[in-house]
């Protein structure tokens, strides 16, 4: 009775690099859609605040941030009394976050499905 042989080729490298990349284009997505998602309710006034809008991806790290760099994006992000006009409110960060965070979870696991596949 022969024995049959069976060849087995681990692409673990590969693998994990592809996964990593999906992971990343998966961040730069939910950071983007995000950044969407809350300049939709940022307060305006001059446009100012809505421009300085800006979606990071740390690639080192797989980490996303989304931020608004004015002198006061935190103050209006946190006054609760301020008056704002209609559709625009505080908080147009922190609720679009969590709002979001399913969709976004999902645009990450997407990509690295994808990336997994090809």
């Amino acid at each position: 009775m022969s024995r049959a042989r069976t060849r087995i080729r681990w692409n673990g490298d590969a693998v994990l690099k592809n996964a990593r990349a999906g992971a990343v284009r998966g961040l730069r997505l939910g950071a983007e859609h995000l950044l969407a998602e809350s300049r939709t309710e940022v307060p305006i006034a001059e446009g100012t605040l809505e421009r300085s809008g800006v979606a990071t991806v740390d690639e080192q790290n797989l980490v996303a941030g989304v931020s608004y760099d004015t002198p006061y994006a935190a103050r209006v992000h946190e006054d609760l009394t301020a008056r704002h006009s209609p559709g625009r409110k505080a908080k147009f960060l922190e609720d679009p976050a969590n709002r979001e965070a399913a969709v976004i979870g999902e645009l990450i696991a997407a990509q690295v499905r994808r990336a997994l596949r090809g």
